[in-house]
């Protein structure tokens, strides 16, 4: 088996040609994701259900990993929006530690993936369904975040969405006009700053604004709550408001904290209960980083290899885990402002890793002021922009109604239930429905209406028919059951499969059972127009020439040729 190469986005840009220039875009590209990646890996691993630093240390290992040996020069790869609503309910469910462990299966599945070769099998997913599931998501982040947005008090966190929106309004009572002040203010300097300075990252204005407003606030007397009240770090015994100013250690998942505060059990169990969200998450993240690879290159003109981005998605995420990383996958925003901002190899995606490495060195003591309603106001700008609604509305007018259907059906099972019921009934409809058209555009008609001049004059003990389209189980009993209305009469049939393109074991049985009855009746079929490859799937299946019950002729002519011949002379005395 032919392995997917490692390193062959590095080597696709050092064949490109590697030079000064391109140095300075990855620089210039590094920083500028870098700085926009610092709040989001915070505000994503507070969405997740874990402290922020987790955020910071994805970046740190898996991007860099990822760079160096997945299949895209452009990705950017981190926590990403989309991974919120399945990771929550791992966290609460399993802890810091059961989370991590999660994240090394889907690690060990993307891996396998890349292996198999199965980059090209993501491009199958139909667009309802990732439109769909991607609207949910972000409906459902949007959710999450109001409680840090208006300073809502809650006494639990349900992992169903009615009863998360039933609790928020429920805690409507409690909201903190400081924190709903400080979320208004960043949300208007996230719209409104892109468009007036569009080279400056929006995201770093925000956060500054709103640490500088929170300030002002907390001296006037709004209470306002911020990063370092609501997490913390312990070293030597003494705990310290914030996140840690020092790198990550090594450390199993396992003997990290589970839900309970205490480290995890290994067990069977374990591994069967992880088991299906690890698949939920190797799923979409293969579906995110192979979109936003092909995003790249149409923004870039390159071509990225599928199954080497899947081996280093899968490096990443079973290597990050083991320094507190969460899962990792290539997000579309950022890899679209590291081309925008010049990037040229994945070294850029190493240097925005460098940036994360400085903030988390230099500057975590700062991180401490940020107002949770500024994160939350960052993360529901996110959800806005991965909701994607004018697509959505879009596609509600002018897709056709099975489309449509497809769409509302993950959108609300994604809010409802969950993303992998979501995706699972999103594929099986799409499929049904694509099969029901496949199935409508096979039919069987009569050749003997005056739709061939060949079979003219054709005696009535022949009949004549044409399959028009794919046998598959779908189409084939029905297209095959035409073949047995005739008149009692007829002692041959021919069939025009010219227009057939395949045919699987379920019209390969259809047929079967179609020669049983003419050889039950002394009727012999006439097979013409078929392919050398329909043929030889004939043959293999036992349906090969038998004299005096099955014939292959090349076309309509030899098939009445033929016919004519097979008659008896009686039968040719009568029709003259």
């Amino acid at each position: 088996m032919k392995l997917p190469p490692l390193f062959a986005a590095w080597r696709q840009a050092l064949m490109s040609g590697y030079g000064g220039q391109a140095l300075q875009g990855d620089i210039t590209a590094g920083l500028t994701v870098g700085i926009i990646a610092i709040p989001l890996a915070m505000a994503l691993a507070i969405a997740v259900g874990v402290a922020p630093q987790h955020g910071l240390y994805t970046v740190l290992v898996a991007a860099p990993l990822i760079a160096l040996t997945g299949g895209s020069r452009f990705n950017v790869s981190g926590p990403t929006a989309a991974f919120v609503v399945i990771l929550l309910p791992i966290t609460q469910q399993f802890g810091l530690g059961g989370l991590l462990l999660c994240t090394m299966l889907a690690g060990l599945i993307l891996i396998a993936l890349g292996l198999l070769r199965a980059g090209r099998l993501i491009a199958f997913v139909p667009y309802p369904v990732t439109l769909g599931f991607t609207a949910g998501i972000g409906i459902v982040i949007a959710t999450l975040q109001l409680k840090d947005v208006l300073g809502l008090t809650l006494t639990e966190q349900p992992q169903h969405y009615a009863e998360q929106l039933g609790l928020l309004v429920r805690a409507l009572p409690s909201a903190q006009l400081g924190d709903a002040l400080i979320a208004a203010l960043c949300l208007t300097v996230l719209i409104v700053w892109p468009r007036l300075v569009p080279k400056v990252p929006g995201h770093l204005v925000a956060l500054i604004v709103g640490a500088m407003a929170g300030m002002l606030l907390e001296s006037s007397g709004l209470a306002v709550a911020t990063l370092g009240e609501r997490f913390s770090y312990m070293v030597d015994g003494v705990t310290h408001p914030g996140i840690p100013p020092f790198l990550p250690d090594f450390a199993w998942p396992w003997l990290l904290p589970g839900p309970d505060g205490q480290p995890l059990v290994l067990s069977f169990e374990l591994f069967h209960q992880l088991l299906a969200p690890a698949f939920a998450i190797a799923m979409l993240g293969a579906i995110e980083s192979l979109l936003c690879a092909v995003v790249a290159d149409g923004m870039t003109g390159s071509n990225h290899d599928p199954n080497a981005e899947l081996l280093g998605q899968g490096i990443g995420n079973l290597v990050a885990p083991l320094f507190g990383g969460i899962t990792a996958t290539a997000a579309i925003a950022r890899t679209a402002t590291n081309v925008r901002a010049g990037a040229f190899s994945p070294l850029a995606a190493i240097i925005h890793a460098g940036v994360v490495l400085v903030a988390i060195l230099w500057l975590a003591p700062l991180f401490s002021y940020l107002p949770m309603a500024a994160l939350a106001a960052l993360l529901l700008m996110v959800a806005w922009n991965m909701s994607e609604a004018p697509h959505v509305i879009k596609t509600l007018r002018i897709a056709p109604r099975s489309d449509v259907l497809v769409l509302l059906t993950c959108l609300v099972l994604t809010v409802l239930f969950d993303m992998v019921l979501a995706v699972g009934v999103g594929l099986l409809l799409a499929a049904g429905l694509f099969i029901k058209r496949m199935s409508e555009l096979t039919d069987t008609t009569s050749l003997r209406e005056g739709q061939s001049e060949i079979l003219k004059d054709l005696p009535e003990h022949v009949a004549a028919y044409a399959i028009r389209g794919p046998l598959f189980f779908g189409a084939a009993e029905k297209a095959l059951s035409v073949l047995r209305r005739f008149n009692p009469d007829v002692s041959i049939v021919i069939v025009d499969i010219s227009a057939v393109p395949m045919l699987d074991m379920t019209a390969l049985a259809a047929l079967e059972n179609v020669l049983l009855d003419y050889r039950k009746q002394g009727i012999a079929l006439i097979l013409c127009g078929s392919t050398a490859r329909l043929r030889l799937k004939l043959r293999r299946a036992g349906i090969h020439r038998l004299e005096g019950q099955l014939y292959h002729v090349r076309d309509l002519a030899q098939a009445r040729a033929k016919a004519l011949r097979l008659l008896p002379p009686a039968a040719l005395d009568v029709t003259r």
